[in-house]
């Protein structure tokens, strides 16, 4: 069963629970809309080489559709069509005035210039300006794309539409208008996340140990802070390799060398990063990809927590795994969803002509994170199952309400 497959499924299934009108499911199993662009984009050598783009629009019930941008090489219809329907749950769950929304473009960054990377981004934003604006879709930054590619795009748009409208786009540097502490957002809340669940269990934080998979901006600022509040990360794996030391890492050493080399590669003795999954920890974080822990993988997981800080790292077996093994999984669209809170506050500062001090960012984002984790556990606790299965019951419900409030269903 494909990612998409599963996620229309969840959906179903919470539709049935709570006795909702078909027409609920209907609306939500494919996006509004999905456009497909090709991009020819000028190499610095003169030559022309084509490249395929897609935004995804999931829905705008709640408000404009909100959703980052990803260059990566496999990037597919199917999956900006996926991550905008769980960019919906996480706006719904959050109550935050968003649909879900999501756009890429199949290439690898790495093959470009600088130069030539900025006119991907500019080129892209022209091909979908006449579907995106502050009232409409809101983009962001994803996989291999930064604050420095968001305002590019932004410039882009500026010039397109003959006026300055920041709120367009979020994740920008904060001198253009970018919110304080965006950059950390998504780790920072995963964070947040872990340590309510840590509460639950009753487990003691400082004794805890984590491995984390994945070492970008998620990963990476999860493990500082983690570090930060005297937790033990003993192993971390990138694309290259896996660092580990039973005693614990010395994270800021290890952030410093990421600065420098751009991998963790060499930092230590070579090993297999796939070895993250038999590392033992209390708390195993999927920072990451898609499809990580399967039905291979997820039987290796030893931990107690799984706190998923990617965007579906868990396929439908691999989740029942987890389940038959009694591992408290903090869902993606719950535990990464930092990101798109912070997104919102940038684009109300944008929209108030305001900037928030990063104190009043963190401790807003701080508080209203583990108000949606205690309405998530308090759900699981009422209907008896999985954080997953809450968090998409509590998601859909709020949906199908404003359905009903609009008159789209009866």
């Amino acid at each position: 069963m494909s990612t998409l497959d599963w996620l229309q499924k969840q959906i179903n299934e919470v539709v049935e629970e709570l006795d909702l009108s078909p027409s609920v499911y209907q609306i939500l199993k494919e996006p509004k809309h999905c456009i497909k662009i090709s991009i020819p984009l000028e190499r610095d050598d003169g030559t022309i080489e084509t490249y395929t783009g897609f935004r995804s629009v999931h829905s705008d019930l709640l408000g404009p559709g909100k959703g980052g941008i990803r260059f990566h090489e496999n990037v597919s219809e199917e999956e900006v069509v996926a991550l905008s329907m769980w960019m919906t749950m996480k706006t719904s769950i959050l109550k935050l005035p968003f649909g879900g929304a999501k756009g890429g473009v199949q290439i690898d960054p790495s093959t470009l210039s600088k130069r030539e990377l900025q006119r991907l981004s500019r080129q892209y934003v022209q091909q979908i300006e006449p579907v995106i604006g502050p009232q409409k879709d809101i983009p962001a930054p994803d996989v291999n794309t930064n604050g420095r590619v968001m305002g590019w795009m932004m410039d882009e748009f500026f010039k397109l539409r003959g006026r300055n409208i920041p709120g367009f786009i979020t994740g920008k540097p904060p001198v253009v208008g970018g919110s304080e502490g965006r950059v950390e957002a998504t780790g920072r809340g995963v964070v947040i996340n872990i340590l309510e669940a840590l509460k639950k269990l009753d487990m003691d934080a400082e004794e805890s140990t984590v491995a984390i998979q994945g070492f970008g901006n998620v990963g990476s600022v999860t493990a500082k802070s983690l570090y930060e509040k005297g937790m033990k990360v003993t192993a971390i794996a990138d694309v290259d390799t896996l660092v580990y030391d039973e005693s614990g890492l010395d994270i800021p050493d290890m952030l410093e060398y990421m600065e420098e080399n751009e991998t963790l590669k060499g930092y230590t003795d070579e090993k297999d990063p796939t070895e993250i999954f038999d590392v033992e920890c209390d708390i195993f974080i999927p920072a990451a990809l898609e499809n990580q822990l399967t039905k291979d993988t997820a039987p290796k997981i030893k931990a107690k927590i799984v706190a998923e800080a990617a965007n579906g790292p868990t396929t439908e077996e691999g989740d029942d795994i987890l389940a038959e093994n009694g591992v408290f999984v903090i869902p993606d669209i719950l535990c990464n969803s930092g990101g798109v809170m912070v997104s919102a506050f940038e684009w109300m500062q944008n929209d108030m002509h305001d900037h928030w001090a990063k104190e009043v960012v963190n401790e807003r984002l701080d508080k209203d994170m583990s108000i949606a984790f205690q309405e998530v556990y308090d759900m699981k606790e009422d209907i008896d199952k999985s954080m997953r299965h809450a968090a998409f019951y509590l998601a859909v419900k709020r949906l199908g309400d404003a359905m009903y409030a609009r008159g789209w269903v009866d």
